[in-house]
């Protein structure tokens, strides 16, 4: 199947490894060209070159609370590739703990980087768009039930779901998609840090997996297939929807 991805240009934030370096192997291995950006340098820097180097991707060292960032992006997509067709917006998770134990710090940090930034890139993005661009929110299977131990992400995801459903309604006349993601239990080091921090790492995983009815963890390559597909002009007519990826754990209709 052909996804159209052939020259088509992306920004991915959060993307020098997880879903988001996952979703952009996708995406290069079908011929579209990717500007990622994370916090770290050296993290963008590797990322970039196990993704083939400047004819394929490009990466900026950026922070998703910072209000310049979003325009940074834009402005390396069309100066690098010479267009802009999308964007995949994944922020790192926020502490641990419950909603009532987190500090108002938290709460704050947390919203201006998990929420505000995520609203602020897709708003600057979407802008920047032609019709058949595409936006995809990577949000949590917290937007549709709460998980224990992750009190800040039960509180902000269902909001940014709402957002992405709002974005959807107020872009779809000018042909831009909006999307929201919903990854369950895969892999990557955000998940391998809530295991360990469960004290016996193991019954931790065999737990989980036991709630899971395909009976295992998935693999980012997993969610990157799908987040490149959803991103694709193959999913034209998709817009508006939160779409879990979750190896059938959610159990509501």
């Amino acid at each position: 199947m052909d996804l159209g991805l052939t020259d088509r240009v992306y920004v991915l934030t959060g993307a020098s490894r997880g879903l988001g370096f996952a979703t952009a192997e996708c995406l290069v291995a079908d011929g579209a060209r990717v500007v990622l950006s994370a916090r770290t340098p050296e993290r963008v820097a590797e990322a970039v070159g196990r993704l083939g180097g400047p004819e394929h991707a490009i990466g900026l060292a950026a922070d998703l609370s910072d209000l310049a960032t979003p325009e940074r992006l834009v402005a390396a997509a069309r100066e690098r590739f010479g267009r802009l067709d999308g964007a995949l917006v994944s922020v790192g998770g926020p502490p641990g703990g419950t909603a009532a134990g987190a500090t108002d710090a938290q709460w704050r940090e947390s919203f201006e980087t998990v929420f505000l930034g995520t609203v602020r890139t897709a708003r600057t993005v979407a802008a920047a768009l032609p019709d058949g661009g595409a936006i995809a929110l990577v949000l949590s299977t917290s937007a549709r039930g709460p998980i224990a131990g992750l009190g800040i992400s039960n509180g902000l995801r269902p909001g940014l779901a709402g957002v992405a459903k709002d974005m959807a309604d107020e872009y779809g006349p000018r042909g831009v998609r909006v999307v929201g993601l919903l990854p369950g239990r895969i892999m990557t080091d955000r998940n391998r840090q809530l295991f360990e921090a469960a004290g016996d790492p193991e019954q931790a995983r065999a737990e989980a997996e036991a709630g899971i009815p395909l009976r295992r963890i998935g693999d980012p390559a997993e969610f990157g297939r799908v987040a490149a597909f959803v991103l694709s002009p193959a999913a034209g007519y998709l817009t508006g929807l939160t779409l879990p990826v979750d190896g059938g754990a959610l159990r509501g209709l």
